[in-house]
């Protein structure tokens, strides 16, 4: 393999990056591999969708996941945790759905103070490029969010979806 080649293969095992880009905005980047169909594909299957999405060092499960993943669609997450007595439940409204490129959700659960989630796919030469956008009401909402660890998880999450992705694609 080349040096280009090399550099294309560090780049698809580089690990997410996790940044604040703003006082009301968080950013997750990752490079995956595997073509954007598949990808969104394990974003939009609720099948899929629950072998990656809960980080599995966290402790959590995730006991359903149902979801109308169109745009005016509805979705909804309940996890359990063995500290906790009550399952926890997210949910949400699907502002817009474009198959292999874009989803953008809300989180309802907090509220006023839940953000809007966009979640991009670009694909370039067999892997994707998934870039997580979420975009708090306020400074404080997304300094809770942090403080809480909610967003703590997103890079281990993502090797989860990559090692899932790559299965999914040795099988096409």
């Amino acid at each position: 393999m080349d040096a280009s080649g090399q550099n294309v293969l560090a780049a698809r095992k580089a690990r997410a990056t996790m940044e604040r880009a703003s006082e009301r905005e968080f950013v997750v980047t990752r490079t995956l591999d595997g073509p954007a169909c598949l990808v969104f594909e394990a974003w939009t299957k609720p099948e899929l969708f629950q072998q990656w999405w809960v980080p599995k060092s966290c402790g959590v499960s995730l006991i359903s996941f149902e979801a109308d993943i169109r745009t005016g669609g509805a979705y909804r997450l309940v996890m359990g945790h063995p500290s906790s007595e009550q399952p926890m439940a997210f949910f949400g409204r699907y502002i817009e759905v474009t198959p292999h490129a874009r989803l953008v959700w809300t989180n309802d659960e907090g509220g006023e103070d839940g953000a809007v989630t966009t979640v991009t796919f670009e694909e370039a030469g067999g892997a994707t490029r998934v870039v997580v956008h979420e975009l708090y009401p306020s400074k404080e909402a997304l300094n809770e969010a942090v403080a809480s660890g909610s967003t703590s998880g997103w890079a281990e999450q993502f090797e989860q979806l990559d090692e899932l992705v790559i299965s999914l694609d040795a099988k096409v």
